[in-house]
């Protein structure tokens, strides 16, 4: 029911971020979230705090910079939406480097970039400690719905073998002259993926018949759910990151 080789977001380390279990994991980390995303965006000295708290996290958990650096730039896309806004918003404006620039803009902007990057990072962390399968597993601990952890765990177990199979026929493509490359092989292209849609389809069917053959309920085995399961400890070493943010945050409502 697991995948047997390491996800490429996850950075193999002992640690003791690593070896918590993953449904304290996921609790802080969405509780950090909460607590970045309810921060004013004038604090602006509690985003410091939570960069330093970040920063701290990586560290304990011996997870390189430059790979949190690297995988960030997931963000772009909201950095480009956050440099537009000074000049696509009304209102009073402020004069930077010659030009005139919205107020409004300026702090909606600042608030998209650094809450962004702050979540980004929180999740990066979160891939990066946990494997895959141990994050579906503690989804399904904390009571997620049963379809969305099912459809999870199948896909991260046979992902692997429909992007093998769309290799093998893009292979067999090429090696029938076929090139993808140009526009007027589209249609070839489209009928490659309509095959291999069949093909999961039929491949996912033939699955869940032998799975039930063997008494699947629906449910991950129990045996998933009795190893590894949070202690008490745990989740007091969980809840430290978003107790220390909610501090800050509390901090920076009373001083914004």
């Amino acid at each position: 029911m697991g995948a047997g080789h390491l996800h490429p977001m996850f950075v193999h380390r002992h640690s003791p971020v690593h070896h918590l279990a993953p449904e304290a994991k996921v609790v802080a980390a969405v509780l950090c979230t909460i607590v970045v995303v309810a921060t004013p965006r004038t604090a602006l000295w509690a985003f410091a705090g939570y960069a330093v708290l970040i920063a701290a996290i990586a560290v304990l958990a011996r997870i390189p910079a430059g790979w949190l650096a690297r995988r960030s730039m997931i963000e772009l896309p909201f950095v480009l939406t956050a440099v537009l806004l000074p000049f696509l918003t009304a209102g009073p404006t402020v004069r930077v480097l010659g030009m005139d620039l919205a107020v409004d803009g300026l702090w909606a902007g600042w608030n998209i970039l650094v809450k962004g990057a702050l979540g980004v990072l929180i999740a990066l962390l979160l891939a990066a400690t946990t494997l895959p399968r141990d994050l579906i597993i503690g989804l399904d601990r904390l009571r997620a719905p049963t379809a969305i952890t099912q459809i999870a765990l199948f896909m991260l177990r046979y992902l692997d073998v429909l992007a093998d199979e769309a290799k093998r026929m893009r292979i067999a493509r090429i090696s029938r002259l076929d090139d993808p490359r140009f526009l007027w092989q589209l249609r070839g292209f489209a009928a490659g993926i309509g095959t291999l849609f069949l093909r999961a389809f039929e491949r996912g069917e033939r699955v869940y018949l032998a799975m039930k053959s063997r008494g699947y309920t629906g449910r991950m085995p129990a045996a998933l759910h009795a190893d590894g399961t949070a202690t008490a400890r745990q989740w007091m070493a969980a809840a430290i990151p978003p107790v220390a943010a909610a501090a800050i945050m509390v901090c920076g409502r009373l001083y914004a």
